[in-house]
């Protein structure tokens, strides 16, 4: 199922408490662009199909990611694009995006992209997953 973009962005908007929905888009684009630095294949076109059509593309022509970043330098990197965030605010950003981006995939796709991603990142989708054994 695809999310209209005024749906998604109003999500994002909601979770992370922005003033306008302007504010949520910015920041739905670089967390986005990072996400789908990481993402490969079937996953990231199956994630794609079920984004609003401008996100898909950002999610699509990703900036390339030489290495998986871990979670903590996911949130930094995210930082660094988004002007005045401090790592606590980036945090904030990147959580209002990926539970948004989880509620869209569902539970199956969210499990396929997770496995794609370092552990911790089913935090910062707002799913936390039981430790493996």
């Amino acid at each position: 199922m695809t999310l209209r973009r005024e749906a998604f962005l109003r999500h994002v908007q909601e979770r992370g408490q922005y003033d306008t929905a302007a504010e949520a888009e910015r920041v739905a684009r670089v967390v986005l662009a990072l996400l789908g630095a990481h993402l490969v294949g079937e996953v990231r076109a199956q994630l794609a199909a079920r984004l609003p059509e401008g996100f898909a593309l950002i999610l699509l022509n990703p900036l390339q990611s030489v290495e998986p970043l871990p979670p903590e330098r996911f949130v930094r990197a995210t930082g660094a694009w988004i002007e005045g965030a401090t790592e606590q605010t980036a945090a904030w950003d990147v959580s209002a995006v990926l539970s948004t981006v989880a509620d869209t995939a569902g539970d199956d796709l969210l499990e396929q992209i997770l496995l794609q991603l370092p552990a911790g990142y089913d935090l910062l989708f707002g799913q936390p997953q039981p430790t493996r054994p």
